[in-house]
């Protein structure tokens, strides 16, 4: 169903794209030369008065030519319309497996037009340096110059990544790109160049699901406390409890603890002190309920991974490993403590921003998903983004099983085992999607147990990430994954013909960085003989039945699993999905499992007997509803705090700015001496009578600003006499003494 205003917003891009069409020969006509110079016709009509959207379509008719001549692909119609959604300003939804990485590219040309630079934001390091290698040769031909931002670069080779036309990276570089420049010393430290268009791949998870982590800058504190390990020993010999037992209770629903009279009593008791809340002991409670957030609500190989003594954050939406990122406020040193490692030194804050209100300082913005529908209102009220939904240019003829809901986690595992086996034995293949490190290694076990070869991806294995999923699509090829294989590449039936055109080139000694017009000259060649090779064998996988998408449990937003369903089934390739559930997952044991158990026993259900009803489905629905209703009050929070900052940042880092560059500020000084002199002798002299007004405690809070010379005998000399002296008169002579301190 259309919201109000879409079908108008479709016929309009409907409209663009037949424009084009109508003149796609034309530029096939063109020679390589003349198709470049075409940019600079562009950009001399731009400067003559004409707009972005009279150029368009000829702007998107060049990047099809250019696309075809040097990666042998036509953008489809509904890439045009895509396109056309992106310029505008929208998120386009557009389905896995429809070249969203094309579509990109005809709107950042457009903009790239303008001179302003624009930004291309991927999920990955490894995304971003592909894109811009690969679609960059589009630009190329059009004498357009792309960029990457990688996190392993200095601030020169940012600056000069930052001055190309288009840039490519992900929205934490950028984000810490920002930060940094507004700490910068001096203009030869910035990087950045202003924020004119971005174009935000996977835009839900950007905008929506990592929303609620600010990017936070830190620098070093004080040194960690012997506090965090003595806590760490000591909350091993607490006990959680429920209903007011115990030593404290957890809330996993919202992440919190609370520590019960029982477990203060044996706080105190360990540590030889009376009372654990006077204020001499408050620095104790932070360490006790870090300590127990620890134990009990961040979980190895879940929330974190121990890698070799260092304790890496996994991405809860992502399922990869953020280095270089901590906990903030000890939490991270805890959980350092509870693994016995290292523990670092303490950080403060240096400088921070939220992602929603660092995407908002663009002029324009827009993005591409396979799944913003389920969020459209909330893309709306922050981003002013609008939803424009892309029809497949193939229809979609994946086929959506009905959850299996087994009693047991246990019991749910051995039956996804043996459907693995059985689909692997037949030559289907198979990627399954698990919520952690953790259950996707536990499964991993029980299929080598088993005698199923596969692979597996998660964050620990994040380097190979790309070659295992292109690959993904192989016939009897089982890919057990986190979320991570949910975003960025394509699962092609019968192998990825673009991974097999870069091995290949590889082999032939061709680098796209150190002999790029060799290696762009036998690209075309290269893809032509790898798609024909993968050709029979993604017949074959055809008739098997395509991709089979298995998800071992849900997770906490339907449009996740949504994405994984959607690896399967690309255009218009067969394709199965399935989510075996249990009981004693996660988001079944925290919201609404008493009831499905009760359901269970009530009707004598066996463990390894699965049941299909609508009561559990709705069950999930409204678990799942709730964890979304709940994120959505943490982002619309996290940013309402960040709003109050985020006008004193816009100021501040606009006066910085200015001072950075040069301009002369000496008059603007001067009105905040006014000021400031202004309030001083204002809440000075707010009693009625000058006999009331305490002169000497104003001297000295004025001596805290500058060097006062001018005396308060001066003062009434200038008067006649103290009786005489007016707060008009204080104002006029310390705001002349302030000046005379600046100037010298």
């Amino acid at each position: 169903m259309l919201r109000a205003g879409e079908g108008r917003i479709l016929k309009k891009l409907q409209g663009i794209s037949l424009q084009v069409n109508a003149i796609e020969e034309d530029f096939e006509k063109l020679t390589d030369a003349e198709l470049r110079g075409e940019t600079e016709v562009f950009r001399k009509r731009l400067t003559d008065g004409e707009t972005l959207d009279d150029l368009m379509p000829e702007a998107f008719a060049a990047v099809r030519g250019a696309s075809k001549r040097t990666l042998g692909k036509r953008h489809f119609d509904v890439q045009i319309m895509g396109g056309a959604a992106l310029h505008l300003g929208n998120v386009a939804e557009m389905k896995t497996g429809e070249g969203k990485t094309l579509v990109a590219t005809l709107a950042s040309y457009l903009n790239a037009l303008e001179g302003k630079g624009v930004h291309v934001i991927t999920v990955n390091d490894y995304l971003a340096e592909y894109q811009s290698e690969l679609m960059g040769r589009i630009h190329r031909a059009l004498g357009i110059e792309t960029g990457c931002i990688l996190s392993a670069m200095s601030p020169a080779e940012r600056r000069v990544e930052y001055g190309k036309d288009i840039t490519y990276g992900t929205n934490n570089e950028f984000g810490f790109d920002y930060l940094r420049d507004n700490m910068a010393w001096s203009t030869d430290e910035l990087v950045q160049r202003g924020h004119s268009f971005c174009i935000v791949d996977e835009v839900d998870s950007i905008l929506i699901d990592e929303a609620r982590t600010p990017l936070i800058i830190s620098g070093p504190a004080d040194q960690a406390t012997k506090w965090y390990v003595e806590f760490a020993t000591l909350v091993k010999r607490l006990n959680r409890g429920e209903d007011g037992r115990g030593d404290y209770e957890v809330d996993e629903k919202k992440r919190t603890v609370g520590v019960l009279e029982a477990g203060i009593a044996k706080v105190e008791d360990y540590l030889g002190i009376d009372n654990l809340y006077e204020s001499v002991n408050t620095p104790l409670i932070g360490y006790l309920n870090n300590a127990i957030k620890a134990k009990e609500l961040f979980k190895r190989d879940k929330d974190y991974v121990n890698m070799n003594g260092e304790i890496l954050i996994v991405d809860e939406h992502t399922g990869r490993m953020l280095a270089g990122r901590r906990y903030n406020e000890g939490m991270h040193q805890a959980i350092e403590a509870k693994e016995g490692v290292e523990i670092q030194n303490e950080n403060q804050t240096l400088a921070t921003i939220t992602l929603q209100n660092y995407f908002r300082l663009y002029d324009k913005l827009s993005g591409m998903t396979g799944t913003a529908q389920t969020e459209a209102a909330e893309l709306h009220s922050i981003y002013k983004l609008g939803v424009v939904c892309i029809d497949t240019n193939q229809p979609m003829i994946r086929v959506d099983q009905a959850d299996l809901v087994y009693r047991t986690e246990e019991a749910k595992f051995t039956s996804v085992v043996e459907d693995l086996a059985d689909r692997h034995k037949r030559g289907q293949p198979v990627l399954v999607g698990t919520v952690s490190v953790e259950k996707s290694e536990h499964l991993s076990e029980l299929l080598r147990r088993r005698g199923v070869p596969h692979e597996v991806l998660n964050a620990k294995q994040h380097a190979r990430e790309a070659a295992i999923v292109a690959q993904a699509g192989r016939k009897s090829a089982v890919t057990v994954a986190t979320n991570m294989a949910g975003r960025g590449t394509d699962i092609m039936l019968g192998g990825n013909p673009e991974f097999t055109a870069v091995a290949s080139l590889k082999q032939q000694g061709l680098d796209p960085v150190e002999t790029p017009e060799e290696y762009e000259a036998a690209w075309v060649g290269a893809l032509a003989a790898a798609e024909k090779a993968v050709a029979a064998e993604h017949d074959e996988v055809t008739g098997l039945g395509g991709l089979y998408v298995l998800g071992t449990e849900r997770h906490e937003s339907r449009r996740i699993d949504n994405q994984l369903r959607g690896r399967s089934g690309r255009q218009g390739d067969p394709g199965e999905s399935r989510f075996y559930l249990s009981l004693q997952d996660d988001l079944m044991r925290l919201f609404n499992a008493a009831m499905v158990d009760r359901f269970m026993t009530t009707a004598k259900m066996e463990d390894d007997v699965p049941i299909e009803s609508k009561m559990v489905s709705r069950s999930i629905q409204s678990a799942q509803t709730q964890v979304e209703s709940r994120n959505f009050e943490i982002r619309k929070n996290v940013l309402k705090y960040d709003d109050v900052l985020n006008r004193q940042r816009e100021i501040i880092y606009g006066e910085r700015r200015r001072v950075l560059e040069g301009e002369d500020l000496h008059e603007q000084i001067r009105h905040f001496i006014n000021d400031v002199i202004a309030s001083y002798i204002a809440a000075a002299t707010a009693e009625g009578f000058v006999d009331d007004w305490d002169l000497e405690k104003l001297w000295v809070a004025l001596k805290t600003l500058y060097p006062v010379s001018i005396s308060i005998a001066e003062i009434e000399e200038a008067a006649g006499d103290h009786g005489s002296i007016t707060a008009e008169l204080l104002r006029e002579e310390l705001t002349s003494d302030a000046h005379q301190a600046n100037d010298a």
